[in-house]
């Protein structure tokens, strides 16, 4: 049995997946919340939102993310990064899903990843859950109804939580899996019910496919000046560094907060919708954002609330740290419509330093950009994760290495030839602490960096006289209008100068242990600008 719209020669059965029970195609958000409550997997909150938990993963499980180890791909995945799976191994995986799956409702969402039509890819995302279904049609962007009567998938996802893999007979690390096979266009996704896994593994699906054309996908959130789409601008960062935030900007356009790619076109969003943690979010910081907390069809994932007026609770963070939103990316009024710009003027490269060594703005050259974006720093601080006592570095390259399925060297080579050829202006940004190293110093005043980035994206900060940062190499301007100066020396805001100076070699043999492994694979002017 069957319900809603799809192409009706392109169900599940003509792609050899049948026995199942009821299969709800292509369902609007109404229908996907009443299915959802009917089925008991979470509760109606405030404004029409649907509430939550997914168990004892709050997060992605990057170890359990296998690619198919075919001979079309055996030369171009980043096998270091990417745990390989037999095709065997798939084969029994792919069979033994199939038959958990018989008899079982199932949810089908028709979708597209990328706005740019050069390069969209269309994706059928098949689930287990209703609110899954209501999660990656917010976060994956909709076709119009009519071109659902035709919609042809070229990548097919399935998700199915209650299944456990069996990791000897499907060759995989433990009962959660996801499993990619490039050459039979297939995803699969078993054992966690974090929805994120949806939305990551079209990400990487993108990550290995545009690159040979010429594109770079990007793990950034994107905007451009009202009305003008040509002065765009990236922000590159981990979670944790204001990637959303900054991106948000009322008196920008936003493209999109997480997945962008660059084309000799121009820079688009993969994503149709946002999907952004909600830990300390407060109306008077983010009121847009706060806003959908309470939005018809928002998920609001692994949050807190009272359970008789529903109210949220934006700071407790004892189910994870690692809440989050998810709704469609025009509850936010000043998205742009296309979700496309030009290409970025500004490239923003952004970092949590909990060691208060880096300076709140600097400018890189391209090649010192390539070195920055291989290195991929920040750096958890104490309480975002349990056993995090003091101040850890991270360096994830590429700002996303778990959704990296080619070498790192060639995304960075990719950014590096855009920048250059179409004359980017590249900063690194510090949203972490000033004044000595978490616990002693304090976080980056977020005035100051909204000031900075303003005068960055403007072109005015272009103009200001620079110093070179003795330890490393890149260029701090001395004073911007509305910015404390003192703030812009880091060493100026520690009371022990010699302190500051220790802690900044520590954080510089941080980075050169880390860089070390590239050093084979990049150019000579990368390797000038790697710090020694």
């Amino acid at each position: 049995m069957t319900s809603g719209r799809v192409n009706p020669n392109f169900r599940l059965e003509d792609q050899g997946i049948s026995g199942l029970g009821h299969v709800h195609y292509n369902l609007l958000e109404p229908a996907l919340i009443e299915a959802a409550l009917k089925r008991s997997e979470g509760t109606l909150g405030q404004g029409g939102t649907f509430l939550v938990t997914t168990g004892k993963f709050t997060g992605r499980s990057p170890k359990d993310k296998h690619v198919v180890k075919t001979a079309s791909v055996t030369d171009t995945i980043w096998w270091d990064n990417n745990r390989a799976m037999s095709e065997q191994g798939f084969d029994n995986l792919y069979a033994d899903m199939l038959a958990h799956m018989k008899g079982k409702e199932y949810f089908v969402q028709d979708l597209i990843g990328g706005a740019d039509p050069t390069y969209a890819i269309n994706v059928r995302m098949v689930t287990e859950l209703a609110w899954h279904n209501l999660f990656i049609r917010h976060l994956l962007r909709r076709p119009e109804r009519a071109a659902l009567d035709s919609f042809i998938a070229d990548y097919t996802v399935i998700n199915c939580p209650s299944f456990q893999a069996n990791p000897e007979r499907h060759d995989c690390r433990t009962e959660t899996v996801i499993a990619m096979n490039f050459d039979k266009k297939l995803i699969l996704i078993g054992g966690t019910e974090y929805a994120g896994e949806n939305k990551k593994s079209v990400f990487t699906l993108l990550n290995y496919i545009l690159p040979e054309k010429g594109v770079m996908p990007m793990h950034c959130s994107a905007n451009h000046a009202i009305g003008n789409p040509v002065d765009s601008a990236v922000f590159f960062g981990l979670s944790g560094t204001g990637k959303t935030t900054l991106s948000a900007d009322p008196s920008r356009t936003l493209i999109g907060d997480d997945e962008h790619g660059w084309s000799d076109r121009g820079t688009f969003n993969f994503e149709g919708g946002c999907y952004a943690k909600t830990i300390n979010l407060s109306a008077e910081a983010e009121p847009e954002i706060y806003a959908t907390t309470s939005r018809f069809g928002t998920v609001i994932e692994n949050m807190v609330y009272d359970e008789e007026t529903l109210v949220l609770d934006f700071q407790d963070s004892s189910l994870t740290e690692n809440m989050r939103c998810a709704y469609p990316l025009e509850a936010i009024s000043n998205a742009s419509d296309t979700a496309m710009g030009g290409h970025p003027k500004n490239v923003i490269l952004l970092t949590c330093d909990a060691y208060g060594v880096l300076p709140p703005i600097s400018r890189l050259t391209p090649a010192q950009a390539m070195y920055h974006f291989l290195s991929g720093f920040t750096s958890k601080t104490p309480g975002t994760e349990r056993g995090v006592v003091e101040p850890e570095p991270t360096f994830s390259t590429c700002f996303g290495a778990p959704f990296m399925p080619r070498r790192p060297e060639v995304y960075g080579k990719l950014l590096q030839e855009k920048i250059a050829k179409y004359g980017a202006t590249c900063w690194l940004v510090n949203t972490g602490w000033t004044g000595g190293a978490f616990g002693t110093g304090k976080r980056m005043p977020i005035k100051a960096t909204r000031a900075l980035l303003t005068a960055a994206l403007d072109g005015s900060l272009n103009d200001a006289t620079f110093r070179k940062d003795v330890n490393f190499g890149f260029e701090v301007p001395v004073s911007v209008a509305g910015v404390d100066e003192t703030l812009l020396d880091p060493r100026k805001t520690w009371a022990d100068a010699a302190a500051y100076d220790a802690q900044a070699q520590k954080l510089v043999g941080m980075f050169s242990k880390n860089f070390e492994k590239y050093i084979p694979y990049i150019d000579e002017d990368v390797k000038a600008a790697a710090i020694g």
